[in-house]
């Protein structure tokens, strides 16, 4: 029986290649897959699509993965860069993770960092996706950088992926984050590469994320199934009992006062300003709204929401 993600890991702050790869049997075990279904296909998943039918939609660039036998020489000889052809019922859908390393996400008073929870949750997902045998595709993304992976089939989608959210310069440490340029291109970039009948995956703790998210996240509703997986730590939500409490981060520390009832009021209503607009977009059709713990297994909340095998 699949027990979930060990309850340790080698640093609370970081994670490694290993430990990612030693999640396949775990994410094997799910059944992540599209919420609007529509009909059982002949692979190894439901989808909403039943399966590659004989209609012709149209001819898109080749991108690495796509199937050889479906490329459209006609259009390849006349524009000189290979095409293949979509077909209306395609069988294999693509399985995008947006993820978000930003300084926001390395923060934890208990488990585990927002980062490495959410590093847990694209394994899982991940592993899912190729064994339901989906292309897998990401955007990683942090204050410095953004790095996207088109999709691809097979455990190779997946180490390539792991092999990028565990660069170091991914879990160095980085300035205050904020509406970032690499942030808002990672959205644009998605909303370019995310194809119809796409299923998304959004990891992060949504916070600092630009004006325009909202919109972003409509648009790409409109065509696929969307999750947001909203990634937070305990003393965030909830100040603890009243009391003076000292807080070091990093090579500093600062003393937090519980006391006062209007403030953690205040801190608390912080927190419902991030989380209400996102229950509000979970209530679009094809999206869905999962919240995760640092001090929570993040299988625990992937098998609430999806079926196991």
């Amino acid at each position: 029986m699949t027990s979930g993600v060990p309850a340790t890991v080698s640093s609370p702050a970081r994670i490694e290649l290993a430990e990612l790869i030693g999640l396949k049997q775990t994410g094997e075990s799910l059944r992540v897959g599209a919420s609007r279904v529509r009909a059982l296909d002949a692979g190894g998943h439901i989808s909403r699509f039943k399966g590659r039918g004989v209609e012709f939609d149209e001819a898109r660039p080749y991108e690495p993965g796509d199937d050889l036998r479906t490329i459209d020489w006609r259009v390849t000889a006349r524009t000189g860069k290979p095409h293949t052809k979509v077909f209306r019922e395609e069988r294999d859908r693509p399985v995008f993770i947006w993820l978000d390393l930003r300084k926001s996400m390395m923060f934890a008073t208990k488990g585990a960092y927002k980062a490495v929870r959410a590093a847990q949750t694209a394994a899982l997902v991940a592993w899912s996706a190729v064994a339901n045998g989906d292309r897998l595709g990401g955007l990683v993304f942090s204050e410095r950088e953004h790095v996207e992976l088109r999709p691809c089939l097979g455990h190779r989608a997946a180490l390539r992926f792991f092999r990028v959210l565990t660069e170091p310069t991914f879990w160095m440490s980085a300035g205050q984050a904020t509406q970032t340029p690499e942030t808002r291109r990672s959205l644009l970039r998605l909303m370019r590469v995310a194809r119809p009948g796409s299923q998304i995956f959004l990891l992060s703790d949504f916070r600092s994320l630009p004006d325009s998210f909202e919109s972003h996240l409509r648009q790409l509703a409109r065509h696929s199934d969307v999750s947001l997986v909203q990634f937070f730590d305990p003393l965030e939500s909830t100040l603890p009992p009243p009391g003076r409490y000292r807080v070091h981060m990093g090579n500093r520390s600062v003393v937090i006062d519980t006391e006062n009832v209007r403030s953690r009021e205040t801190y608390h209503d912080r927190f419902q300003a991030i989380r209400a607009p996102l229950e509000n977009l979970s209530r679009l059709p094809g999206v869905q709204l999962l919240e995760c713990s640092t001090a929570i297994d993040p299988y625990s909340v992937l098998t609430r929401h999806f079926k196991g095998r």
